[in-house]
């Protein structure tokens, strides 16, 4: 192996494109519409109306993302690679959803639930701190507080079902 090849080889691996990103971050917004929908007709209507509000803010999210890879001035930054954030692999996970059985208890929704938006939090304030000032940028840093938002609801609801005693 040549010296510094695998030093080179291992940097390349750790950086994507922002178009990469994009796509894997439109593939989670989908994915957690898709959870919070599936989940209404499943649970009491003490979380439906969350569960109805975080599915419609879910897909805002991913029609943003979309709308953005689309713009023809932002091809060249779309193009750049980037270091790719610690939190990438975790987001990443949570394309494919876990199943909860037919009948999840509210406490293991909602623990499922802010758990994901966590996730989503890091990795989309991990993306706004390492893409350059712009449109791009932007959206990360809103994204971010809208999925700290989320999660804030999650375990103000959390706590209610919990401590109410309604698990």
């Amino acid at each position: 192996m040549i010296e510094g090849h695998s030093s080179g080889y291992a940097r390349l691996q750790s950086h994507k494109t922002l178009r990469e990103i994009l796509e894997t971050a439109i593939a989670f917004e989908q994915a957690a519409q898709d959870f919070y929908a599936r989940l209404i007709p499943r649970v009491g209507k003490n979380l439906r109306w969350l569960l109805e509000e975080l599915a419609e803010e879910e897909q805002r999210h991913g029609e943003l993302l979309s709308a953005l890879v689309k713009r023809p001035d932002l091809e060249a930054q779309v193009a750049l690679r980037i270091e790719t954030p610690a939190s990438d692999t975790r987001f990443s996970d949570c394309i494919h959803l876990a199943d909860l059985g037919e009948h999840p208890d509210d406490q293991a929704i909602l623990q499922y639930a802010t758990g994901r938006e966590h996730i989503a939090m890091e990795q989309y304030h991990a993306l706004a701190e390492a893409t350059a000032p712009g449109p791009i940028q932007e959206l990360f840093g809103f994204l971010a507080n809208e999925e700290t938002r989320h999660k804030a609801e999650l375990e103000k609801k959390y706590y209610e079902v919990v401590h109410s005693g309604g698990v």
